[in-house]
Parts: C-alpha cells; structure tokens; sequence
C-alpha cells in the first residue's frame, strides 16, 4: 500500500524509530525465546528504551513538549485503567456452569453491548473471570481470542466512554456522533464474528462432551454489587470532568471501592495488581518509544497517501495493531483535519471537519477500534485479558499464536468485507 512505502521512505530520523520497533519485537518473541529472563527484565528493557527515545527529546532535539505530553498521556492512562481494573476486581459473577455455545454467544453479545455502556476496560475486567469459569471445563486459547475481539475491542466503537473513542470526545466530537455513524458496520462486524465464534465453539463442545459432563454445576450468583455503583462512578468522572480533576477524581473512586469491598470477593476472584504492574511497565515503553513515530504520523498524511476514508480504515487500523489505538486514534484524527487545513486543537474546527468530512472520521473511528484486536499490544484491555488468564492457569495464545492463528484469519476477512460494504 502507498501508505507503508511512504512510511518506509520519507520516516524522519528513522534510528530513533528502533528503540521501538525493538520493543515490539521484544514482547513478540522474548516470552517464546527465554521466558523466565524476560519474566524477571521485561521492565528493565521497558524503562532503558523508553528512556533513550526520552532523552533524545529532550537534550537532542530540544522537544521537551513531546515528552511532557508522552508522560501526561502515560499518566492518564495508567489512571483510567487502574481504577476501572480495581473496582472491577471486586465484583465476583458466579455463573451458571457448564455451559454451550449458545449461551457463549449470547455472553459475548451482553459484553460487546456493555463494552459501550461502561467502556472495554471496564467490561473486560468484569468479565473475563466469568468467562473462565463458565468454560472452566473446556476452555481453548480461542475463547480468550474471541473475548478480546468481541469486548475489549470491537464492543467499544459506538460511545466514547473509553480509549480511543474518549479522546475524540475531548477534542469536540459530539457524545453520540459515532454510535449515530457507526451503529451499521459495528452491528454487521459483531454479528459475523459472532458466528464465526458459535461454529467454533460447537465444535469444541462436541469434542469435550465427556469432560463438560462431569464438571461441576453451579447457579448465578453476584458478590460484591455495590461496585457497580463504582463503576458508574468512574464512567460519569471519565465523560463529565475535566482533566486535571477526573484523574485524582477517579482514583479516590477505586480506593473507595477497594476499601469498602470485603477482602473475601478480591480473594474469590484471586484478585493481585500483579497484571496492571505488568500492563504498566508495558506500556511505560511503548508510550516513550513511540514519541517520535507518531510525530511522523500527525504531519505526513499527504505524503503517505491517506487521501480516502479507505486509506484512512487500513492505515489507521494497522498502525493501531502496533501501537496502541489510543494515541494512534489521535494521531490520524489530526492528520486527516491537517489536510484540510484545520487545528486538532481548535473545536469548532472539528466541528467543521466532522460535518464537511465524516466519513474520514467515520474511516479512523472503526479502523483504531477494531484492529486493536489484532495484538495484545493494539489495546489495553487486551493485555490485562492475557494476563488475568494466564494467572488463571488456562489455555491463552501466545503473542504470535493469537496473531497468525485468531487474528489475522478470522478479523482480516471480516475487515475486507465492511471495507467493500463501506469504504469503497
């Protein structure tokens, strides 16, 4: 595509780009190479090429600015993700068990829907341990694979009350425009990966019928309620206030929560920090070393081709696999207002864009919400997913495994299809 030879080309400064693609590579394959080294220096690899891109910025080429907003960024986000991870790990759903690929669906559904009513952040920590439980007896890596396709990614495209859709929503997008445009291709994309997903699961069913049979049974049940008051809580702090008062806002909400949950549900549901310290060394080195390829992105739209919602849907969403969406999001959102000479930062100019250019909008929406499902690494929930199951001791993909064997040959052809149906 001319968008990736454009890339390849024109990148500026292009050895600063390495710390990340080093990065990207070292998540990729350090936990298949040497897993127990990378288990014990993950953070300390994190930290030392997050800290090279940094200081370059800073001593270098003097754009101190860069970094000040990468750190303003990092922070926010750790925020907004830590305190919909604690609250949520003090509700604990028990399900009814075992139980078929119907009801799979259908839970599916329920979280795509709530993924939009309370974010994927907050969804996926809801319910990825029911989901565990409930498949307890038969569950695959392809069950993880499919929660994350289906609620931490593509159920949060239609309301901005979480990344990457909240930071269109700071910059002046209307609160319903994108459930108000996107409603059709979302509808169409979950019910396709919905079938793909009921086939697959009868056929794991019907392969496991002797283990399902003699698992245990169990009723639903919910300790633990008064969290979702919480979890409003949060959703309201995120939408309503302003920046500078909703971080230390929402924080006090989860340590609100924490304290006022008794410690039983947190151990019920084997509830540890240990997977947002692990997502926060993570993405402490992914949001230092791409500093400056999204500085690339936001003022070379033009040279890269990114002159159709087309380009705009594939460029968008493959730059969202590698990084995360969230700031992807941003970057191709002020790089399709540059080409029609407006500021990202000015809102009755995103006003105007929106009602003269929609559809590029529309384009970058569905692109970054959606192929963040491609890697762990595309969305943040995808990684709290991963680890919350590997800590549950179940069956997950690998970083490559969820890309070559779920990703890329059941979302691509899906891809294609909205593509022909919307973009064309």
């Amino acid at each position: 595509m001319i968008w990736v030879l454009g890339l390849v080309a024109a990148r500026p400064n292009w050895p600063i780009t390495l710390p990340f693609v080093i990065l990207l590579m070292a998540i990729a394959l350090a936990p298949l190479i040497a897993q127990h080294h990378w288990e014990r220096h993950y953070h300390k690899l994190c930290v030392a090429l997050a800290g090279i891109v940094c200081l370059y910025h800073l001593f270098i080429v003097k754009q101190s600015a860069r970094v000040v907003h990468a750190g303003i960024d990092y922070a926010t986000f750790m925020v907004v993700v830590g305190s919909f991870f604690v609250v949520a790990g003090g509700i604990h759903l028990r399900v009814k068990s075992p139980s078929g690929a119907m009801r799979n669906t259908l839970f599916l559904f329920v979280g795509a829907l709530l993924g939009n009513l309370i974010g994927t952040i907050g969804a996926s920590m809801l319910l990825i341990r029911p989901w565990i439980a409930m498949n307890r007896s038969r569950v695959a890596p392809m069950h993880i694979a499919f929660f994350i396709f289906l609620v931490s990614n593509i159920g949060g495209a239609l309301l901005p009350v979480g990344p990457p859709l909240f930071l269109g929503f700071l910059k002046g997008v209307p609160f319903g425009w994108t459930l108000q445009n996107c409603w059709r291709q979302w509808l169409i994309t979950v019910a396709i990966v919905l079938a793909v997903f009921f086939v697959l699961d009868l056929v794991n069913l019907r392969a496991r019928k002797r283990a399902i049979r003699e698992s245990e049974i169990t009723q639903w049940r919910c300790a633990g309620a008064q969290n979702f008051a919480f979890l409003f809580a949060l959703l309201a702090a995120l939408i309503a206030v302003r920046p500078g008062w909703r971080e230390p806002l929402m924080a006090l909400i989860a340590l609100g929560s924490y304290f006022a949950t008794p410690q039983r549900i947190r151990e019920a549901n084997n509830f540890t920090l240990a997977p947002l310290k692990e997502v926060g060394w993570l993405f402490l080195g992914i949001f230092g070393t791409m500093i400056p390829v999204l500085e690339f992105m936001e003022r070379s739209a033009g040279k890269l081709g990114l002159d159709s919602d087309l380009t705009f849907f594939w460029a968008s969403g493959f730059l969202s696999a590698l990084l995360d969406n969230a700031p992807t999001y941003l970057a191709f959102f002020a790089s399709a207002l540059g080409l029609h000479g407006y500021d990202l930062n000015d809102s009755s100019h995103v006003v105007r864009f929106i009602s003269e250019n929609g559809r590029e909008l529309i384009a970058i929406s569905l692109g970054a919400t959606f192929f963040g499902a491609l890697t762990y690494i595309g969305n943040a929930p995808n990684l709290f997913v991963k680890t919350i199951a590997e800590h549950a001791r179940v069956p997950t993909p690998s970083f490559v495994c969820y890309i070559w064997k779920f990703a890329m040959p059941i979302l691509i052809p899906i891809f294609v299809v909205i593509s022909i149906l919307f973009f064309r």
